[in-house]
Formats: C-alpha cells, structure tokens, sequence
C-alpha cells in the first residue's frame, strides 16, 4: 500500500464506520419503526407498487443497499462539491449513528422489575 492509498484509508475509515451505524438507523427507521413519516412512506410505496415490490421497504436486507448507495452518493457529492455538502453528511450520520447506539445500549441496559 502507498502512501496516497494509506492516507485515503485513514482518512475516510471513520466515515464508513458512521455510515454503516446511521444506514442502520435510517433501515430501521423506514422499515420498522412506527415514526408517522415512515408509516405514511410505507404506506405510499406499497399501494404505488403493490406486493411484488413491497419487500423492498418491508425487508430490512432490502431496504439497507439503496439507502448505502444514497449515502455514499451524498459523502462523495460533499468530497467534490463542497465543504458545506460534506459537512451535513457529517452531521446528519453521526446524528443517526450516536442516536441508534444509544437505543441499542438503552435496550440492553433496562433496570430489572
């Protein structure tokens, strides 16, 4: 590995880290979740595109892909573009992520009855 390849590595390392914990929200969020936006958008999509393409919003190891290719499109729309881009990349993933493992360390951290 050269030393380009090295620095592109650490560089952008982290921001695979939070994408891969925010896609997860945003998977969760549209897929399972009773939050009225992503009721409504489940809602719309199946009665837009019936049964054979409902899976697509009701499986989570289908959902997951599309929203990592929006994300991805969206970091590196900020790498070329602009500062600005990159950085609410950066503040809405990490918003996710921090927020999905606070609820999962919640859920495993709930006082006995």
């Amino acid at each position: 590995m050269d030393h380009d390849n090295t620095y592109y590595l650490i560089t952008h390392t982290p921001a695979v880290l939070v994408a891969v914990v925010a896609i997860a929200r945003a998977t969760r969020l549209l897929v399972f979740d009773d939050w009225p936006p992503g009721v409504r958008f489940r809602e719309w999509f199946l009665v837009k595109f019936g049964d054979r393409w409902g899976s697509l919003i009701l499986c989570p190891f289908c959902t997951a892909p599309y929203l990592a290719a929006a994300d991805l499109a969206w970091y590196v729309a900020g790498m070329e573009w602009s500062d600005p881009v990159l950085y609410a990349w950066w503040v809405v993933n990490l918003w996710a992520a921090l927020s999905y493992l606070a609820a999962i360390l919640v859920a495993y951290d709930q006082p006995e009855e």
